[in-house]
């Protein structure tokens, strides 16, 4: 499975840089290339958004790691180098967009709601024909669809990444293992630092303490696990916490929301 993933990966990399320009200003029909999670860094001179329909999208930056559970969508600005990663099952409905289409298309790159009404515009777009006519129903829909994501909601849906390679490295580990529960002290000794000096370093670097840096790292972590279906007391335990109190306590303190009535939005 591992390896027809990479050899299509390859395959839309190749198409990817056969096209020059977009056929028309918004891209993205459903068995189109960009409905395609491309794990290796890459750019283009268009805007992405990427939706998961079904399952979690990660986009990773040099600046950090940007997670799009059921109705988010991250948006990376035209020539942003960024790989995309989904577990197995997820369906991406991606959209190409022309810088020029919209006023704000560039800045960084943020994690969108995706209100009902935008989620069945990316839906109906993706049963356009590539050259759409812009001069008619069509036209007039994708106007729309460009008029919703300019106003569409930031989600604070990501994490920041240090540029500090000690840090990153540190960093690495952690997300490989949210598990772990080794303490910022046990880390600063490792590195050869004191853990004062290491904590400002962690602030410095991502705007966050060292606890809540891996605080979020942990809910986010959880979003494709619950998104599957586990149990919330294992997706604790996989997380780091040592109980499910704790975690609900934890995603309830970071999204505002407790994981069930997070993923209630799936069901509407």
């Amino acid at each position: 499975m591992k390896h027809r993933q990479t050899d299509m990966a390859a395959a839309v990399m190749r198409e990817l840089d056969a096209l020059r320009s977009l056929p028309r200003p918004v891209y993205g029909q459903v068995l189109g290339l960009p409905n395609h999670a491309i794990g290796q860094r890459h750019r283009h001179p268009w805007a992405q958004l990427s939706y998961a329909a079904r399952g979690v999208v990660e986009v990773v930056v040099e600046s950090g790691r940007y997670v799009a559970p059921p109705l988010h969508a991250v948006w990376v600005p035209a020539g942003v180098p960024h790989a995309v990663r989904s577990a197995e099952g997820t369906e991406i409905r991606s959209l190409y967009i022309a810088p020029a289409a919209l006023a704000d298309a560039g800045g960084a790159c943020r994690v969108l709601t995706v209100a009902p009404l935008l989620r069945e515009l990316i839906r109906t777009f993706g049963e356009f024909p590539v050259e759409y006519d812009e001069q008619g129903e069509q036209g007039r829909l994708v106007a729309v669809l460009l008029d919703q994501l300019a106003s569409a909601p930031k989600a604070d849906l990501m994490v920041p990444w240090p540029r500090d390679a000690r840090l990153r490295r540190l960093c690495r580990e952690l997300q490989a293992h949210p598990e772990r529960g080794t303490t910022l002290q046990e880390y600063a000794a490792r590195l050869g630092v004191s853990d004062k000096t290491l904590s400002r370093l962690f602030l410095q670097q991502t705007g966050l303490s060292f606890r809540a840096w891996r605080q979020r790292l942990r809910v986010l972590a959880a979003l494709p696990l619950l998104e599957r279906g586990d149990r919330v007391t294992d997706v604790a335990i996989a997380c780091g916490y040592d109980s499910m109190s704790a975690f609900v306590a934890a995603f309830r303190g970071f999204a505002g929301l407790t994981p069930g009535e997070f993923f209630k939005a799936r069901a509407r």
